[in-house]
């Protein structure tokens, strides 16, 4: 009799541990769960813009300015077009471009990308640390570099 009484509160013990162990793993998920995903950081504090050349081309009221432009990893451009052709070289890193229209394509160093005047885009550092694009526009002399887009 003691054998079987002893199997008996074995088994209920291992059931007790059991119930104990799926109520702490189900406080822990929920716990996770409550906390707030990390906050993405603002485009605004994610972008470092510096101005290579800018230079009058002479010909239809154009000129051709070259930015170095740095984005924080993770962070995306606002969706945005340019009054003029932009041409995009990836530096360092690896981006993801969404034309509007088009099936997004992910760049890395060494490849380009040619953006069509008054095209809405947008670019998202999508690797590991900080990526820059070396960014060329060709645009109309006089209008604002970029014209956010909704």
């Amino acid at each position: 009799m003691l054998r079987t009484h002893t199997r008996h509160t074995l088994g209920k013990l291992g059931l007790v541990l059991a119930a104990a162990g799926l109520a702490t793993f189900a406080s822990l998920s929920q716990a996770q769960e409550a906390q707030p995903a990390p906050a993405m950081k603002s485009w605004q504090q994610g972008l470092h813009r510096t101005d290579l050349v800018r230079e009058d081309l002479g010909a239809a009221n154009r000129e051709v300015l070259q930015v170095l432009v740095d984005f924080d990893q993770g962070v995306t451009s606002p969706k945005h077009a340019h009054p003029g052709v932009e041409v995009a070289h990836v530096i360092s890193g690896t981006f993801e471009y969404q034309l509007e229209g088009r099936a997004p394509v992910t760049l890395k160093a060494g490849d380009s990308l040619y953006i069509p005047e008054g095209v809405a885009h947008v670019a998202k550092n999508v690797g590991q640390g900080k990526a820059s694009e070396l960014a060329t526009y060709i645009v109309n002399k006089g209008e604002p570099l970029l014209i956010l887009k909704e």
